[in-house]
């Protein structure tokens, strides 16, 4: 079984930044790829970064130049650096790991709101 904690959402100013962390844990052999989603009320969820395990990154343009991932393989933890936060950004994100347990797994986090106010 595995278990992913999200943390690091919360109330922004247009502008602002927040760092969101997904942390793995449980029977975990290693973990393939990261992503991060995002869905805002009456919308379709979309992928918003991805990094691979070989630490390859991309983004859709909505937020490339703005939102970074990154990973730490030794904590099992994948994290979220958003920059120069837009209204547009508000929205449930969730953290989403394919990892290596009895077999290759899909993984989803509980979700973090993030709002950015104008």
């Amino acid at each position: 079984q595995v278990q992913l904690v999200e943390s690091g959402g919360g109330l922004v100013q247009a502008g602002g930044s927040l760092r969101l962390s997904c942390a793995a844990s449980g029977s975990i052999f290693s973990i393939n790829t990261m992503n991060w989603y995002r869905q805002a009320p009456g919308k379709r969820r979309e992928l918003v970064a991805t990094i691979t395990g070989g630490g390859r990154t991309n983004y859709p343009d909505s937020v490339k130049g703005r939102f970074t991932i990154s990973r730490d393989n030794a904590k099992n933890t994948v994290y979220l650096q958003m920059n120069s936060l837009k209204p547009e950004d508000t929205a449930v994100y969730y953290c989403n790991l394919v990892v290596v347990t009895t077999g290759l797994k899909n993984y989803w986090g509980q979700g973090t709101q993030v709002t950015v106010s104008s």
